[in-house]
């Protein structure tokens, strides 16, 4: 059975049209013949959207019964036995009631297309799970109604719903959005023009990002290696120089001349290293590229410029920005700069050299995999080695006759110098047309190959000897940099990686990233398994594809029998896979880390429920003992038949009794109800009530508490018995710990763009600090209460209780000093807005 397809209609704030446009959608598929069925709209009785129902087959909803609510939900089974081509499925960030199959709209989407079933639906930029917190922070307002980003990425089709703020704002004036007592309220709080601008910006660079994504695949499975400049793509390339901060800042001008430009840098370390290359001005080049907006990239090249050329096809640049060259003039003639390979192997891409103060300075000597010195050192040598005797030849011809001493050492001057710069060949080779030369020219007899004096002898062969030795020692020496020059680059990159072990937010990922970058390939990933006979799972990946066992990469390290690093992309040379055995058990002690730590936190779940547990035993040996022991002296005192007790004596003892009752029924009750709340059996009973008849039955028994309460506030749906209790344990708490003054207040507020009911119970007293003010929710908690009334429930049991009725409780400073109690609670008919809160 093929899988369905499912198309979104994007907006980026609620009002834009996505609802409409998806039935419109509907309408259009139905016309052209296909078989289009409503599986569930919420319209908020907007007529027009509501108008485009008509024509449409609407399934009947499933109702769940919710805290004495009747909920509609989409009916997954209807829709299956219905077999539709296409169902349009509205709000797929919903969070489904309790008692659904599944807790998410999106996950019943999946169902429906695994099913094989189309779905179009909506979902609004901030129900992203990316974006949260950069929702958050814009409007004010935490989303709790999110999706993954990976839902969203698999749509077959993702349509933007856009509208700018200005039309969106008339639209909410003129009721079409939501009903006219709340355009107000709307209009001041998440609908002001800056909160829609930023959102629509989300949304558009969301979708255009999800565009250029579909633009790589096409260009990947057609095999297009050219550039595609769609959008900006600056590359700059550092070294590590003094000049990178420069060259960072220029590029990151020219990205920015241009909606959605990007800015890459990139460092390539060479396999022989970079002689000059300073890792403290790479970390700070990097924070300055993050600064920036940009992102910083390091991989592993033995020449620079077909390196940093193939990771700006591979990132589809535009631009990319160098410095130039740092070879002196006289230099250049005999070597390439790593920017005129740039320019010679751009194509497409423009290359933009940049100049600077460090210019015209040595930095590096090249090479070739594979040879001591590089191409052009050992061309020179070969000159040096065939034109240098012959020049020295001539010269010697021309001069008067010397002795045969003095011609060896101009012909050893010579062969050191192609030494010097060939290395071992050309300096042989220099050695032997020089002898050539001087057994033809200079030596008797002369123009034959023949010496006729044994001293002659001696001297050529030292000369052999020497030229020889001198040749092997200057290969010997460039041997010896270049592999200190990959170790350099070797260590440079394991301590890069040491460091992220150190310091990321999330090392592991980090680490295999680092990993995919250093050694080039298209991804790396770390599989593990229970045991030898299990399958391997993938623990966690970068890049792609992601290899799911060791037999799909290209290069594999098996750290131990459950635990393998695997890459794809490239097989690797010996001198990689010592290198990658080193980041492979890095990557292993990480993920090793990670365990620990998860294994840390179970032990400190575990610690802490057996100091709940051990603060109970506490409490009822205490607390329940005290009253306890009161109730029973009181008891025997008035059982006495010994002992005649005045009238006021027993009136005293009764009220004792009766004292220390209530204070063990009060015990209990708290008990009872944390262990409730905590079991999730609470089933409260929502009507509509006025908030004023409940705080004012919750505050009449208690002295010195004044309440503020208008009478004209909208009515709220809760549960008037467990709201009651809700409020006498936080008045009671305000006038245990804030003394006299306790004032309980309520006013209107809004929230998430929805008015709700805030009730304030304010007294002056010590107050609690920053952390302390969470903590005080946490049952079996005095925080300094020395008073012996009491377990430390009573917030808890508030908390829990406010939840369970659909309100939210928190702690605020009182301005002046003191402690505010905040509860918010739902009105009438949106009991539903205030979404999920944290569990008591």
């Amino acid at each position: 059975m093929r899988r369905g397809r499912l198309r979104v209609f994007l907006g980026a704030a609620p009002g834009v049209g996505k609802t409409f446009a998806a039935l419109d959608e509907a309408h259009r598929r139905l016309a052209r013949g296909t078989d289009v069925v409503v599986g569930l709209v919420e319209c908020h009785h907007r007529e027009r959207t509501e108008a485009l129902l008509a024509g449409l087959e609407v399934l009947p909803r499933r109702i769940v019964e919710h805290r004495g609510l009747e909920v509609g939900e989409l009916d997954v089974d209807a829709v299956l036995r219905r077999r539709p081509e296409i169902v349009v499925v509205d709000e797929l960030a919903h969070t489904n009631a309790p008692g659904s199959e599944r807790p998410k709209r999106w996950q019943d989407v999946q169902h429906l297309l695994d099913a094989g079933v189309d779905v179009v639906s909506t979902v609004n930029i901030q129900h992203l799970e990316s974006l949260n917190d950069v929702v958050e922070h814009i409007t004010g307002i935490e989303q709790r109604e999110t999706i993954p980003d990976a839902v969203l990425r698999s749509a077959d089709q993702v349509q933007l719903v856009d509208m700018t703020p200005e039309a969106l704002q008339r639209r909410l004036s003129h009721g079409n959005v939501y009903a006219p007592e709340r355009v107000d309220a709307a209009l001041s709080n998440y609908f002001r023009t800056g909160n829609l601008t930023a959102l629509r910006e989300l949304a558009l660079l969301w979708l255009a990002d999800r565009v250029d994504e579909g633009l790589e695949r096409y260009r990947a499975q057609q095999g297009i290696e050219a550039t595609w400049p769609a959008r900006e793509r600056v590359v700059v390339a550092l070294t590590g120089g003094a000049e990178g901060s420069t060259l960072v800042r220029r590029a990151a001008r020219l990205a920015g001349r241009g909606a959605g430009g990007e800015l890459h840098a990139v460092h390539v370390a060479r396999g022989d290293g970079l002689v000059r290359s300073s890792p403290a001005r790479l970390a700070e080049q990097r924070a300055l590229v993050e600064t920036l907006g940009g992102t910083y990239h390091q991989v592993v090249g033995e020449d620079v410029a077909t390196s940093l050329l193939e990771f700006a096809r591979g990132v589809n640049a535009s631009q990319i920005v160098v410095g130039a060259s740092r070879h002196r003039p006289l230099a250049s003639l005999f070597r390439r700069s790593v920017g005129d390979g740039v320019v010679r192997g751009a194509g497409a891409i423009d290359v933009l050299v940049v100049t600077h103060d460090q210019q015209a300075r040595p930095f590096a000597l090249p090479r070739r995999a594979g040879a001591a010195l590089p191409g052009s050192r050992r061309l020179l040598g070969w000159v040096v080695a065939l034109a240098g005797p012959l020049a020295v030849t001539g010269l010697l011809a021309a001069l008067p006759h010397q002795d045969l001493s003095t011609d060896l050492m101009a012909f050893l001057v010579v062969v050191v110098a192609a030494a010097l710069v060939g290395g071992v060949l050309p300096a042989l080779a220099a050695a032997l047309v020089a002898g050539l030369a001087v057994n033809w020219f200079f030596t008797q007899p002369v123009h034959q190959f023949t010496i006729a004096q044994p001293a002659n002898a001696v001297a050529l062969a030292v000369f052999l000897l020497v030229a020889l030795a001198v040749s092997s020692t200057v290969d010997t020496a460039a041997r010896r940099t270049r592999d200190a020059h990959r170790s350099r680059a070797e260590s440079e990159a394991l301590s890069v990686l040491t460091r992220t072990a150190l310091l990321a937010a999330d090392p592991l990922t980090e680490a295999l990233r680092h990993t995919r970058e250093t050694f080039a390939v298209d991804s790396v990933t770390l599989l593990e398994r229970t045991d030898v006979r299990s399958p391997w799972t993938v623990a966690a990946a970068t890049g792609d594809p992601v290899c799911t066992q060791p037999t799909d990469a290209d290069a594999e390290v098996v750290v131990d029998e459950l635990t393998c690093l695997v890459l794809r992309g490239r097989l690797l040379v010996a001198d990689d896979r010592r290198v990658l055995e080193a980041f492979a058990a890095q990557v292993a002690a990480i993920r090793q880390k990670q365990r620990l730590r998860a294994e840390a936190a179970q032990v400190r779940r575990l610690e802490e429920g057996d100091a709940v547990r051990g603060a109970l035993l506490t409490a009822v040996s205490h607390d329940l003992r005290t009253p306890l022991a009161t109730l029973k002296a009181s008891l025997d005192s008035l059982r006495a038949k010994d002992i005649e007790l005045p009238e006021e004596v027993r009136d005293e003892l009764l009220a004792e009794v009766g004292n220390s009752a209530d204070r063990l029924q009060g015990l209990i009750d708290d008990l009872l109800d944390l262990t409730r709340v905590r079991s999730g059996v609470v089933e409260p009973h929502l009507v509509v009530v006025d908030l004023d008849e409940v705080v004012h039955a919750a505050v009449r028994d208690l002295p010195g508490v004044r309440s503020l309460v208008p009478v004209d506030l909208p009515p709220v749906s809760t549960d008037p018995g467990l709201l009651q209790r809700v409020v006498a344990n936080l008045v009671q708490n305000a006038v245990r710990h804030g003394g006299t003054g306790v004032q309980v207040e309520a006013v209107v507020a809004t929230e998430d763009g929805h008015q709700s009911v805030r009730l304030l119970v304010v007294d002056h007293g010590p107050g609690l600090p920053g952390a302390a003010k969470e903590r005080a929710f946490t049952p079996f908690q005095r925080l300094g209460d020395r008073s012996t009334a009491g377990l430390g429930l009573g917030l808890a049991v508030a908390r829990g209780l406010a939840e369970a009725v659909g309100g939210r409780l928190q702690a605020e400073d009182t301005p002046g000093g003191g402690l505010t109690m905040v509860l918010d609670l739902p009105l009438a008919g949106h009991t539903h807005e205030l979404a999920e809160v944290r569990p008591a």
